[in-house]
């Protein structure tokens, strides 16, 4: 899978269930919300984003697309049960093209496994550090992810992927 990010590409390796329940972490305007949604389409999605524009963007291209099971949350994932949402109750948490705007990367993992159930997943795709496209400064590599990860106590289940450009890493709950 060669190029940029095709959401709906990358999340049909991950052999979701229409009745799943999941977040996303920085969905910005919907990129990946609104395709998670119409895979989960008996689920619920929980779109999180710091800043209230996109969110409203999103919330316009799902009415558009007649989409209603995203809700939209604005809160900052870096606090300290930032999200809101409750413990071990997510089957998936997304976390996409996020980690390299984010000082404290490890507070994000963090509040990612609160919410995720046992045995539920973590994506995170990211920039690829030697990538020529995307931001100059603030990548993580695939190695330092899979550190947090792992000192956090999730397992590692396998690469995702996920374009020429980025990573993807799927982590379980355990």
């Amino acid at each position: 899978m060669e190029g940029f990010l095709k959401p709906e590409e990358i999340l049909k390796q991950l052999n979701l269930k229409e009745e799943m329940t999941a977040v996303d972490f920085g969905s910005g305007s919907g990129g990946w919300a609104i395709p998670l949604a119409k895979i989960l389409k008996e689920g619920e999605v929980y779109a999180i984003d710091v800043l209230e524009e996109p969110l409203s963007a999103l919330k316009g291209k799902a009415n558009l697309s007649n989409i209603s099971n995203i809700k939209t949350i604005r809160a900052d994932i870096e606090r300290d049960k930032g999200s809101g949402l409750k413990d071990n109750s997510l089957d998936l948490v997304l976390i996409t093209n996020l980690l390299f705007q984010i000082e404290e990367k490890e507070k994000v993992v963090k509040e990612a496994k609160r919410v995720v159930k046992k045995e539920g997943k973590i994506l995170i795709v990211d920039w690829k550090v030697d990538s020529s496209f995307g931001p100059k400064e603030g990548k993580i590599s695939a190695e330092a992810v899979k550190k947090i990860a792992k000192e956090l106590g999730l397992q590692f289940k396998k690469e995702i992927g996920a374009g020429g450009y980025h990573y993807g890493l799927l982590f379980e709950k355990t």
